[in-house]
């Protein structure tokens, strides 16, 4: 048996189960549609040789964060800032 195959997305429609058999059996399904490849049905934990989001798994590469001249903070700083953010200000004016 081949690792991968064809397989038109009308039998793909007719035919689920036994497509899926053949995936199950550890082969690669490449779907087409007017014998264009739209996809790939591969068995669960196959390696496909590409990661399926490749912009999630390329590095970025250093950071350029530019200075906005405010204060510099530590971490301990920072944290207590964030710690704060969203807390509900009870009170007010007419308090």
């Amino acid at each position: 048996m081949s690792d991968s195959a064809e397989v038109p997305l009308r039998e793909l429609n007719q035919q689920t189960s036994r497509v899926l058999a053949r995936v199950a059996a550890g082969e690669t399904v490449t779907i087409t549609k007017d014998g264009v490849p739209i996809g790939d049905i591969v068995p669960r934990g196959a390696l496909t040789g590409r990661p399926a989001y490749p912009f999630r798994t390329d590095p970025m590469g250093e950071l350029d964060i530019p200075d906005l001249g405010g204060p510099v903070l530590d971490d301990e700083e920072i944290e207590g800032t964030l710690r704060g953010m969203g807390e509900t200000v009870t009170g007010g004016a007419d308090a």
